[in-house]
């Protein structure tokens, strides 16, 4: 970004969606309306993303980039089967908890000198057994580290379809009143809501209660002219016939029968590669040599092996 780039200063709202538009443009994320308007909403009325699509149209992207414009600090928690709240949310300092009953059996007879009854002694030691529990031998994971920065964080609770529902749930608590409750400590409020954005590619339905606490935003693949402006912004020193022949190529290539399309992302790669093989146009040989950055299927390869000459040709021509 330009030091003369204009964006929000911490912990304030966005003024408007032409905002966001222009202010992600400077940091190479190109956004739709549709994907500014989510932020402007999300941002202003305190309302999770949940952001749908297939894998490398930019989801998570869309998170790193908006932290970096709003100049927030980015707290990512990647989900996975079997992930609880010990990883989400907080853990106790085991080790220093051991440490500390280490010095205290160690000084229990300074710890319980004047104690006359049992009574006593308990009411004493039942003071260190808080102790061991309060935030000092707290362990934050990013769920509670995002609720607990000064000025705001956000948030990308990454693949959320591979986490169990029992997460999901225990998520909501989080999503609605961002919050958390800890039954040693209480209940710990974000002093600024972060802007939080949940990705998903499908693995799983979301629950209802999940999807009723976050706005729903799709991120489709490009079409031909938007897929030109991000090869722009991320390669921007692709020659300009170079660039309007591959994302051709791409663009042809998903309407083959794939397992699996090309994505922004593999477009992106492919770019790169070209301009390191310093290619001047396509030709149907650096083609075949490189299509393996854009296809990860060997299915997928048989299937389009005898069409390359043919998307070539249109590609170039177009």
């Amino acid at each position: 970004m330009n030091d003369t780039t204009p964006k929000p200063a911490v912990g304030e709202n966005i003024a408007s969606v032409e905002e966001i538009i222009d202010g992600l443009g400077d940091i190479g994320y190109i956004a739709s309306r549709r994907i500014a308007t989510a932020i402007f909403i999300a941002q202003n009325l305190c309302k999770p993303i949940l952001v749908e699509g297939s894998a490398g149209v930019g989801k998570t992207e869309l998170a790193v980039s908006a932290a970096r414009w709003l100049g927030l600090p980015l707290i990512r928690m990647q989900c996975y089967e079997g992930l609880d709240e010990s990883k989400a949310l907080y853990e106790w300092k085991y080790g220093k908890q051991l440490l500390y009953t280490q010095i205290l059996k160690d000084k229990m007879g300074e710890t319980l000198a004047g104690t006359k009854t049992l009574d006593d002694a308990m009411g004493r030691l039942h003071g260190f057994s808080d102790l061991f529990f309060s935030e000092q031998f707290l362990e934050p994971r990013p769920l509670l580290k995002a609720l607990r920065q000064e000025h705001g964080a956000v948030l990308l609770i990454d693949e959320i379809d591979k986490s169990d529902e029992e997460f999901e749930a225990f998520l909501l608590e989080v999503l609605s009143d961002f919050q958390v409750s800890i039954p040693e400590i209480g209940t710990i409020k974000a002093t600024k809501p972060p802007l939080v954005f949940l990705t998903s590619n499908n693995m799983r339905e979301m629950g209802d209660a999940l999807k009723r606490r976050c706005l729903h935003l799709f991120i489709p693949l490009p079409d031909a002219k938007l897929e030109q402006r991000i090869v722009a912004a991320r390669v921007p020193d692709i020659d300009e016939k170079l660039k309007r022949q591959l994302v051709a190529f791409v663009q042809l290539l998903r309407e083959e029968e794939l397992k699996k399309f090309p994505s922004i992302s593999e477009t992106i790669d492919w770019a790169r590669v070209l301009m390191l093989l310093h290619a001047e146009s396509l030709n149907v040989d650096m083609v075949r040599d490189t299509l393996n950055v854009l296809l990860k299927f060997e299915q997928d390869f048989a299937a389009v092996r005898r069409s390359i000459p043919e998307i070539t040709r249109k590609a170039t021509r177009e």
